[in-house]
């Protein structure tokens, strides 16, 4: 079996041997999910937000055929500024890595990454999953099957409100995969505290979600959970205004024929200029959001397995 190229960043390495809180962060929303420089303002704000709410960050991205977990300065820099990083997921990381490429992390990719680097916690924007008519171009986030399979707990804001909401929550159920809404029973919608539909599960403590994602592995379950964080009153856009928004943005990609990977990043820059800013605004609120919800996860799950 060949080595896998792994480099651990001193700070996340000296939480492991530790037993510390790590949150593990994703890289596609520096490299595909935001304009320079706000990417790498944002980036820097999220690791100390961690870093305040006494965990420690992790960054996962692929930097010349490395697997990194964690990113030093003027390496979180270097990937913030890369105009051609590739985008990766489960199916190109090992090729990447053998290449000796560079890329950021989907959350199917950093969840792969984080479970091999041994942390359990993950925070991004919002999942990927089913996409809007995909009944025609079956076009579905790996990240659902992801957490049907890879045992880590991802806060994000709900599913990116861009994707067939609905259709998305159907196949989490139909793949087992536990959906906790963080303090509130209606399902988020990323720039949205509400998306109309109720949540499966609620929770109001970060300690009930540590012991769940505990009991989960005293039973023998595949996967994680995935934890809907609603976005900050303060930030939130109204639903009824991004959907209009949202529709126009979809129908700019069909007449463009955006497809594929391509889709997401295109249809987040559209949204962007049509709400003159406010969505990367809301963006930016929302991770740092939960950020904050998986230190206090991250932190329990350590405490918890303290006490054990």
């Amino acid at each position: 079996m060949i080595p896998l190229p792994l480099d651990l960043a001193p700070e996340v390495a000296g939480a492991r041997t530790s037993g510390g809180a790590i949150v593990a962060l994703e890289s596609t929303i520096i490299t595909h999910g935001m304009p320079f420089p706000e990417n790498l303002e944002t980036a820097r704000q999220v690791e100390q937000t961690v870093r305040d709410c006494g965990a420690v960050p992790a960054t996962i991205s692929v930097l010349s055929g490395r697997l990194k977990i964690g990113l030093n300065g003027d390496e979180l820099e270097a990937l913030a500024r890369m105009p051609d990083a590739a985008k990766l997921s489960r199916a190109d990381l090992a090729a990447c890595l053998a290449s000796g490429g560079d890329g950021a992390t989907t959350v199917a990719a950093a969840m792969i990454a984080a479970r091999t680097a041994g942390i359990e916690v993950f925070a991004t924007g919002g999942i990927g999953g089913v996409h809007r008519g995909a009944e025609t171009s079956f076009d579905i986030s790996a990240d659902l099957n992801e957490l049907a399979q890879t045992p880590v707990t991802v806060v994000a804001a709900g599913a990116k409100a861009i994707l067939d909401v609905p259709k998305t929550l159907e196949v989490l159920e139909t793949l087992g995969v536990p959906v906790i809404t963080y303090g509130q029973d209606a399902f988020p919608a990323f720039w949205s505290r509400a998306s109309g539909l109720p949540s499966p599960l609620r929770m109001d403590r970060a300690e009930e979600i540590a012991a769940a994602h505990l009991l989960r592995a005293s039973l023998n379950l595949p996967g994680g959970q995935l934890v809907a964080n609603p976005i900050p009153y303060a930030a939130e856009i109204p639903q009824d205004e991004m959907e209009r928004v949202i529709a126009a943005a979809g129908r700019d990609a069909q007449t463009k024929g955006v497809s594929g990977k391509a889709v997401t990043p295109f249809l987040l820059q559209r949204i962007f200029e049509l709400t003159n800013g406010q969505s990367l605004e809301a963006n930016i609120a929302l991770v740092l959001n939960n950020a904050r919800l998986a230190s206090e996860i991250a932190k329990s799950l350590a405490a918890q397995r303290g006490n054990a």
